[in-house]
C-alpha cells in the first residue's frame, strides 16, 4: 500500500483545490514567465517566497532555499492535501532568529513528476529523467535566481529540500552537484524507488561542509523509516556527526502537514541560525 501511495499522490498533488482560497503571504511571487527545461522539451513555472527584509535593506544579500513541488509549498489553493506553510515559516524564523532566505519552489511536472524524480530507471516510474531536472535546477534555474535576487550563491548558502520522490532527488543532487548544494533536507526520502543509492553514497566523497537532515513518520509504512535509518547510518560513516541530523518522527504519515511540522527544525539544523 505504500508504494502505491507514493506513486499516486504526488501525480494528484499538482491539481488545485478549487474550493480552497489562497493562503499565500504578500512574499510569496508566482513568476510569470515559465523557464524551458533543456533536454526535457517542456517549461516549469517558479513561485519565490522573498526574505521580510528584502525590500527594505537593499544591500543584502540572501541565502537561497530551492524545494521541489512548489504548488504544494504556500498556498493551499494550489496544494493538494494542505500546504508546507514554507511562507509562514519563513516569516516565524525571521522573527525568531534573524534568519532570511529566498525560497525558490520549483512546480511538479504532473504526469511527469515520477520520471523527473525517478534517479535511475525504475518499472514504476519509468525512464529516469531525474538527471536532466537536476541538470534543470543547476544550470537554468540557479543562474536565473543569482542574476535577478540578491543572493549568496556558494554553495555553504544553498539548500535544496523535498519530500517523497522529491527527497529522494535531493539526495541524488548530493552525488551529482555536491559543489552547487551544501545543505539538504531529505523529508520521507523514497529510497525504495532507488536502491542503487545506496551503494552509490557509499562509494562517494562529499564535500566537506556539507551538512543533511533526514526526516521520516513513524506511520509511513513500508520500508519507509527503516531505510531511512539504514542511509543515516551509511552517511553518518562518511561525515562529521555535527553535519548530519536524523528525526523519526514517529506518529507521523507521510504528507504535507508532518513535513511542515519538521520544516524549522531542518532549516534551524542545516543553516544554524543564531
Amino acid at each position: 500500500m505504500q508504494r502505491r501511495l507514493l506513486l499516486t499522490l504526488p501525480l494528484m498533488s499538482c491539481l488545485p483545490a478549487w474550493a480552497a482560497p489562497s493562503t499565500a503571504l504578500p512574499s510569496v511571487r508566482v513568476l510569470p514567465e515559465p523557464l524551458a527545461m533543456p533536454g526535457l522539451a517542456r517549461s516549469r513555472t517558479l513561485r519565490l517566497c522573498l526574505p521580510p527584509s528584502y525590500d527594505s535593506e537593499p544591500e543584502r544579500r540572501y541565502p537561497v532555499i530551492y524545494m521541489h513541488d512548489g504548488q504544494n509549498l504556500f498556498d493551499a489553493a494550489t496544494s493538494f492535501a494542505g500546504e508546507w506553510g514554507v511562507d509562514e515559516t519563513m516569516a516565524a524564523l525571521g522573527k525568531e532568529t534573524g534568519f532570511e532566505a529566498l525560497v525558490v519552489g520549483i512546480d511538479n511536472g504532473a504526469e511527469k513528476r515520477n520520471s523527473e524524480m525517478a534517479p535511475y530507471d525504475h518499472k514504476e516510474l519509468g525512464k529516469a529523467e531525474g538527471p536532466a531536472y537536476l541538470d534543470f535546477i543547476v544550470n537554468t534555474v540557479k543562474p536565473f535566481i543569482d542574476n535577478g535576487w540578491r543572493t549568496r550563491p556558494r554553495s555553504e548558502h544553498t539548500a535544496l529540500i523535498g519530500s517523497s520522490l522529491g527527497g529522494l532527488i535531493s539526495h541524488a543532487a548530493l552525488l551529482s552537484h555536491g559543489e552547487v548544494f551544501g545543505r539538504y533536507g531529505l523529508f520521507s526520502p523514497s529510497y525504495w524507488a532507488a536502491p542503487q543509492l545506496f551503494e552509490a553514497t557509499a562509494a562517494a566523497r562529499l564535500p566537506a561542509d556539507t551538512r543533511i537532515h533526514l526526516y521520516c513518520g513513524g506511520r509511513e509504512g513500508g520500508s519507509m523509516a527503516g531505510q531511512t535509518r539504514q542511509m543515516h547510518k551509511q552517511l553518518a560513516r562518511q561525515m562529521p556527526p555535527e553535519q548530519l541530523s536524523l528525526h523519526i518522527a514517529a506518529e507521523a504519515g507521510h504528507n504535507e502537514a508532518a513535513w511542515r511540522a519538521e520544516l524549522p527544525a531542518a532549516l534551524k539544523t542545516l543553516f544554524r541560525p543564531g
